[in-house]
């Protein structure tokens, strides 16, 4: 059997380096001294034969070699964290998840499923945490494709080709209005307040005032990529960073918007907010959970993947429980 040159120590220190962007921050976060990390630096390189990364005057950047080693370094230290997690307390193992969502899911679907998830972690151990990061899918997907979360959750395909996408909800897409602006644009109404769909032709709809997601959102890439094939473009647009503003904007009379039903559906039970039917098909969108295909799957992550698809079930959502890579 060879001898092991490399020690979980200098690939703790490589990560931390990557993470801080310096030996000076790194060895704070440590508690070393800033020569002892530089010097297990010097060392990883000189044992691997490889530059990691790039210096330009006190900041280290991390090269090509870097990136293809950080993927393994991180998994090789998860793996040692589980085991000492293991020797502590198997009840206990790796009880921490790390879990993005996108926007709309963060807000309006999450909540539910983590209630549920959390009962059953209460149920089996004292000791859980768990750190939530919302932002929008491309956010999340890099974060998860950089080892800073365990699993995403987010509306629409990644484009990241280190992550594994599973299937998960589907999600319906609305066009909404205020019933205000529907009466001011001339849309056919069932009267004062009417929930019913309002109708609007193709004409109309491209001289609207889109109230839009920023570009990189989930909900962005969709509409896109369903309402464009009509619009061909947006005349007049006004770009916002949260569905919920886009939500209260819409209310307010400032446009249509197209948002998913979970955002809505409160609004327009409400009658803040009114459908407003389009001759374009019906639009959907698949949500996926994504992972890095290197992830080493714990129990608590595994048992929070099934707990997210026995949701989707009870939703009744279309799922397919076969994952798929980006690749």
């Amino acid at each position: 059997m060879p001898v092991l040159r490399l020690t979980l120590r200098q690939l703790q220190i490589f990560v931390a380096v990557v993470g801080c962007g310096s030996t000076t921050a790194a060895s704070v976060e440590l508690s070393l001294s800033q020569s002892a990390t530089s010097s297990a630096i010097n060392e990883l390189e000189r044992l691997l034969s490889l530059s990691l990364f790039d210096r330009v005057g006190k900041r280290l950047l991390l090269n090509d070699n870097g990136r293809t080693l950080l993927p393994q370094a991180q998994g090789m230290l998860d793996c040692a964290m589980s085991i000492e997690q293991t020797a502590k307390d198997g009840l206990a193992q790796a009880q921490s998840l790390r879990i993005g969502a996108s926007t709309t899911i963060g807000n309006d679907v999450l909540p539910k499923l983590l209630g549920r998830f959390l009962q059953q972690q209460h149920d089996q151990s004292s000791a859980w945490q768990s750190h939530i990061v919302i932002g929008n899918t491309e956010t999340i997907c890099d974060a998860v494709a950089a080892f800073e979360l365990d699993i995403g959750l987010i509306e629409g395909p990644s484009h990241q080709p280190m992550l594994t996408m599973t299937p998960w909800l589907q999600d319906e897409l609305l066009v909404v209005c205020a019933p205000d602006y529907a009466r001011n644009n001339g849309l056919a109404e069932t009267g004062a307040g009417a929930v019913e769909p309002a109708a609007m032709s193709l004409d109309a709809l491209r001289k609207a005032v889109w109230l839009l997601r920023e570009l990189g959102s989930g909900t962005r890439e969709t509409t896109d990529h369903l309402l464009l094939p009509y619009l061909h473009s947006y005349r007049r647009s006004i770009v916002m960073g949260s569905s919920q503003a886009i939500m209260q904007a819409a209310a307010e009379g400032l446009g249509l918007a197209c948002l998913s039903q979970w955002v809505v559906g409160d609004f327009i039970g409400a009658r803040r907010l009114q459908v407003v039917s389009t001759p374009m098909p019906r639009m959907t969108r698949q949500c996926y959970l994504v992972v890095h295909q290197d992830k080493r799957p714990t129990p608590a992550l595994e048992r929070f993947q099934a707990q997210a698809l026995r949701y989707s079930n009870l939703l009744g959502a279309t799922t397919t429980p076969q994952a798929e890579s980006t690749r």
